[in-house]
């Protein structure tokens, strides 16, 4: 039995199977829905890997990508764009099981070396395909400037004085990759946030700092776990502050995606983590790998180049953080306990003052 749709799609909406170049979509008057977004928001987004599995996909094979699966048909998504380079490999076969379900595919590959031509090229093969054009596109990408600049702010405050938990930084960027279906509504909501968080008492900052680096964990309750009942302070989201587009307002719009590092090599991944490390202070980095993804070969280059303690969790499918997991977070957290306390004690970490 299928599952029961749990919202109702707009007119004219089209699937995301990551982030993309969202402007075209937009200028074409078109609705974008994040498919990562849709499923891990479900009621139960376990029985969506479930039916997906139940439908003939293997165990071994991401559960994001079972979770898209099944999100597209559950919620009767009719067309997609697909990032068939520069994203998980095992797109390439969903996109043919959902093709071969009625589903219109629409592929978009961000070029493994950044050449802007080509990237230039696929952006415009986009709009041509949604009927729209540079003017309309660049005049978007404008717009969402001052939603981005917001965005940027709220991240602040997440690093400098606590005023924002890492959750919440979390949730704010990692929507930026299609605002949820509607930027002005999501603009006002980050604005009025925005607001409230800067009247907020500063928070202590004598926890330990950390980083998350790698796709978004598919866990229910790492921030729970992790801010709540271990005390830590996240205050670094490599991938989801990428999906938010920093500083896109001072370049043009094929710059701002030829910087945007999530679907390059790794090596400029490293840099950017390196230089968020150090102007956030942070204390340790907690790298999350997808089970069954090619991403986890990465950790040994993230962990030979990075001057950081790392702990690399790894899940399967949407659950709370095991017992297990908890038990390595717990030690993780206390020996990064004197590398926070020298840190204090140096007098090192962003402050009110520096704003």
């Amino acid at each position: 039995m299928p599952l029961a749709p749990w919202t109702t799609l707009k007119p004219g909406t089209i699937g995301l199977t990551t982030t993309i170049p969202v402007e075209v979509l937009l200028a074409a008057g078109r609705t974008p829905l994040d498919l990562n977004n849709a499923f891990i928001t479900a009621p139960d987004p376990g029985a969506l890997v479930d039916e997906a599995e139940r439908c003939g996909y293997p165990h071994s094979v991401c559960g994001w990508i079972k979770g898209i699966y099944a999100t597209t048909l559950t919620l009767g998504v009719q067309e997609i764009v697909a990032v068939t380079q520069g994203d998980c490999s095992q797109t390439h076969a969903m996109i043919e099981t959902l093709q071969d379900r009625g589903v219109r595919v629409f592929p978009f590959a961000f070029p493994l070396d950044r050449d802007r031509a080509l990237l230039s090229l696929q952006i415009e093969r986009l709009m041509e395909h949604l009927e729209t054009d540079w003017e309309r596109v660049t005049a978007v990408y404008e717009a969402l400037h001052p939603l981005r600049r917001t965005v940027a702010a709220i991240d602040e405050l997440t690093y400098r004085s606590g005023r924002v938990t890492g959750e919440e930084n979390h949730l704010c960027q990692v929507n930026c990759s299609d605002f949820g279906g509607d930027a002005t509504s999501f603009a006002a909501a980050a604005a009025q946030f925005l607001a409230e968080a800067q009247a907020r008492p500063e928070h202590p900052n004598g926890r330990v700092r950390l980083g998350m680096v790698g796709v978004p964990a598919i866990y229910s309750d790492l921030y729970e776990v992790l801010e709540e009942e271990l005390g830590a302070a996240v205050v670094f989201h490599e991938v989801q502050r990428q999906f938010a587009m920093p500083g896109a307002w001072d370049v043009d719009l094929v710059t701002c995606y030829q910087r945007y590092t999530y679907p390059y090599d790794v090596f400029r991944r490293i840099e950017d983590i390196r230089t968020e490390a150090q102007r956030r202070q942070l204390d340790g980095l907690l790298h999350y790998t997808q089970s069954f993804c090619f991403r986890q070969i990465q950790d040994l280059l993230l962990k030979q180049h990075l001057d950081l303690p790392i702990l690399t969790l790894e899940a399967d499918r949407p659950a709370p953080v095991d017992a297990r997991t908890r038990v390595r977070l717990e030690a993780f957290l206390e020996s990064l306990a004197v590398r926070a306390q020298q840190r204090l004690a140096r007098g090192a970490g962003p402050t009110s003052e520096e704003r």
